[in-house]
């Protein structure tokens, strides 16, 4: 007897089927944005750079207290312990004497308290007498000092200042780098995905195709090179679009390396995304822009200014360093005899004028005006490459509205060239070559008008990253057209599934 079903279920699970399904979470796709965020929170290399100016900034602290009072202190105790032992000889008229002297000192700078010897006087002709002397002292010292004319460390606090600001540069230029890379990463995985999708409606049509051409050779409209033709086509389009899906799957590896976290899926391109030429519309304008803003130019430009205060630097080893110091000891002790204390202080100042130091300072001077001038080099080529990237992106950019233009005309005309080949196959005027040819320059063109407008969206990324503008509010407006609907899941295989278990079986070629 089987056991019974309910129709439907007591209102009791149906109530926790929905609320359990009221807690399922709705996953959504991740977009540009917030995956800009990702990567300025979690970029190690973003991450490493800040550690690095937080690193000069500290630097510049050290250079700061070259020039500030230095104060110092010095401290000993310590114990001493004086044996001595003398002998009179009457006869021989001679005098012996033996001193041992101890000194246990204490922390900081010992110093050491000698015993002298003394004659005891015993009886006449007798021997002498020995004695034992045993006590404790201390020491202590106050030194302070304050440079008051120092060119060398005034230089060298100023260049401090002066690479702080530099690092800060180079923070400006990772930054915006980062954002550059996630969003091209971003940008090649919706790329890679319309591509897979026009591999995928190939490798369909010409499956049809094929399946045609076995269908007409099976009674005898066709010859055997025509099946063959279609298979041919058929395994090749299979290998396109195997390859296709695996360039989607690496290119989200990609962004997980960027930002540290991993996505499964993420917004896609709008199709009314707006294909227009940059603006300002000018090179000249876009060009001087780059002067003004490009955290490279300044960064180069800075450099300048930190060699030629390594000039200064150099130079200031032929200058005098005046300072002015003070000092206050104390020292103290419990001897016999000699109990009391000494006392004193010092203080004024000091000059200091280097007269020959072997010739290393005019070297130095001479070292570090090369350096300079290498430096002004490599602002002037630093100027000359981003005028040159700015001018060829900006004309990059222009080409690319009109290369999406002519990529979307060319699907039109493709898609008509491949229905006339169809309907001219179909009345025995075009072969099967013919058509297959027609289904490949549809599709390519379809996968040639996805790359163009992905490649319009990331040189104009780029062409704003040269001019120094690229930074959120810049990918906010690229991210207003990302639509949720359109999102592009990551799609791996099943561990231990094999490439050959993915792709499915190839198709049994005919025989004769």
């Amino acid at each position: 007897m089987s056991p019974h079903v309910p129709s439907r279920l007591p209102l009791r699970y149906a109530i926790s089927l929905l609320v359990a399904a009221s807690f399922v979470p709705t996953v959504q796709a991740a977009d540009l944005l917030a995956i800009s965020q990702d990567a300025l929170n979690h970029s190690a290399s973003l991450n490493s750079s800040r550690s690095t100016f937080r690193s000069t900034e500290a630097a510049q602290g050290v250079a700061r207290g070259a020039l500030l009072p230095q104060i110092s202190a010095t401290g000993s105790v310590y114990h001493t312990r004086t044996i001595e032992s003398q002998e009179y000889d009457t006869g021989d008229a001679d005098f012996g004497s033996d001193t041992d002297t101890e000194t246990e000192a204490g922390a900081g700078n010992g110093t050491q308290v000698g015993g002298g010897a003394a004659v005891g006087a015993g009886g006449a002709g007798g021997l002498g007498g020995g004695s034992d002397d045993n006590y404790n002292g201390g020491s202590l010292g106050v030194s302070v000092s304050q440079a008051l004319f120092d060119a060398t460390n005034w230089y060298q606090y100023e260049q401090s200042k002066q690479q702080v600001g530099q690092q800060a540069l180079q923070l400006e230029i990772d930054q915006q780098q980062l954002l550059y890379d996630v969003s091209s990463a971003y940008f090649e995985i919706l790329r890679a995905s319309e591509v897979l999708e026009a591999r995928q409606a190939q490798e369909k049509a010409i499956a049809r195709q094929q399946e045609q051409a076995q269908e007409q050779f099976n009674v005898g409209i066709v010859a055997i090179t025509d099946v063959n033709e279609a298979q041919a086509a058929f395994d090749s389009a299979r290998a396109q679009r195997i390859a296709a899906k695996n360039e989607l799957q690496v290119s989200f590896e990609a962004l997980e390396r960027l930002t540290g976290q991993q996505y499964d899926s993420i917004e896609g391109l709008a199709d009314d995304l707006p294909i227009e030429p940059p603006m300002p519309a000018s090179r000249t304008e876009w060009v001087d822009l780059a002067m003004e803003s490009s955290p490279s130019i300044q960064f180069a430009q800075q450099a300048v200014e930190l060699s030629r205060t390594d000039v200064d630097i150099a130079r200031a080893g032929y200058l005098p360093t005046l300072s002015a110091y003070g000092d206050y000891t104390y020292s103290n002790n419990d001897q016999e005899q000699l109990r009391g204390h000494n006392e004193g202080v010092e203080f004024g100042v000091q000059a200091n004028l280097p007269i020959y130091t072997g010739g290393s300072t005019s070297a130095s001077v001479r070292q570090n005006t090369y350096a300079l001038e290498a430096t002004q080099y490599d602002f002037e080529d630093q100027r000359r490459f981003t005028t040159q990237q700015v001018r060829s992106l900006y004309t990059q950019v222009a080409n690319d509205v009109e290369t999406v233009q002519a990529q979307r005309e060319a699907i039109v005309s493709n898609r008509s060239a491949l229905e006339a080949t169809r309907a001219g196959y179909e009345v025995g005027t075009r072969n099967i070559v013919d058509v297959l040819d027609a289904e490949q320059s549809l599709y390519e063109a379809i996968s040639d008008y996805a790359d163009a407008r992905y490649t319009y969206v990331t040189d104009l990324l780029e062409l704003r990253q040269q001019a120094g503008t690229l930074n959120l509010d810049v990918l906010r407006s690229v991210n207003e057209w990302l639509r949720d609907e359109e999102s592009v899941e990551l799609d791996m295989p099943d561990e231990g599934m094999s490439a050959i278990d993915d792709i499915g079986e190839r198709p049994t070629p005919p025989t004769l």
